[in-house]
């Protein structure tokens, strides 16, 4: 299977979903909605509903079950990677290859698109069909709780405090189950309800969605100090900079990236009660561990 070019597919048909759910960028407040449209638009690699589509499909159910989800999680993202990027967070001027939304509409703007696409997610979630297992509130609750100041917004907390401190592994792997592989296992879980998944098909999912998760942040902790800015579509060594608890600063180079093989070698155990139909997702764990190797 090609993975990319799976991949790319997925991709256009969520931003053809995106484009369906978002307000024209004609609609009052222009600038808002104009704001919006930039954010999400602006070239991201949705691999996040990518792997909710994938986790659906798995599960035997269809991609227009699973694209409310896969949307709304896209929302959160964006509007997650808005609000990081304004001078009290992380104070980036770049993302996705182009200028943060705060350096083109204005810090003000750039606050209120980022809740804008926080609600939205939720208005698109709206549009789920229910399953014989899974009621649409079910579905709300699981985006509430992974959004919310338990998982997301708490492990942004604690990374913003553990700025230039000393960590533990204990408190670094919190961070990273919160600020980014709360929103993973969601993808994944989301999509798997979709379908009207067995609980247990849900949690072998979700647990491959959180060792992948790790994996994943450990990689991009590497690469920031690795690769060039323009390679990234970010600013490279903004962690250092910033005295960011990150993987390599606990850890070392050699030792996070032997963390990262082994994250994804759990995260694709966890896929094995899943055989043959979880193919997809094995290579996108593959293909993301490849990012830096």
């Amino acid at each position: 299977m090609n993975v990319k070019s799976r991949l790319a597919t997925l991709h256009k048909k969520v931003d053809s979903a995106l484009d369906r759910w978002l307000p024209s960028a004609g609609t009052k407040p222009k600038t808002l909605h104009s704001a919006m449209r930039y954010s999400v638009f602006a070239g991201g690699k949705r691999l996040r509903p990518a792997m909710c589509l994938a986790a659906a499909e798995a599960c035997g159910g269809r991609l227009s079950a699973a694209m409310p989800s896969a949307c709304a999680i896209e929302c959160i993202h964006t509007y997650s990677l808005v609000h990081d990027d304004l001078p009290c967070m992380d104070d980036d001027d770049l993302r996705r290859g182009r200028p943060t939304t705060h350096k083109v509409f204005g810090e003000g703007v750039a606050v209120l698109t980022g809740d804008a696409l926080l609600t939205m997610a939720f208005e698109i979630l709206s549009r789920t069909e229910p399953t014989e297992r899974y009621e649409v509130k079910d579905f709300l609750k699981e985006l509430a709780i992974s959004a919310g100041s338990l998982q997301l917004i708490g492990g942004q907390v604690a990374d913003l405090e553990a700025e230039n401190q000393k960590v533990t592994p204990s408190a670094l792997e919190f961070i990273h189950l919160g600020k980014t592989a709360a929103m993973i296992s969601l993808s994944l879980r989301l999509g798997a309800m979709s379908a009207n998944a067995r609980p247990a098909d849900c949690r072998a999912l979700a647990k491959f969605g959180t060792h992948l998760g790790l994996a994943f942040q450990i990689i991009d902790d590497i690469l920031d100090i690795m690769q060039t800015s323009e390679r990234l579509g970010k600013s490279a060594g903004k962690d250092v900079a910033a005295g960011k608890a990150t993987y390599p600063a606990v850890f070392g180079l050699e030792k996070s990236r032997s963390e990262a093989v082994r994250y994804t070698k759990i995260a694709l155990q966890a896929l094995k009660p899943l055989g043959g139909k979880a193919d997809f997702l094995r290579g996108i764990g593959d293909y993301l561990l490849e990012r830096e190797f």
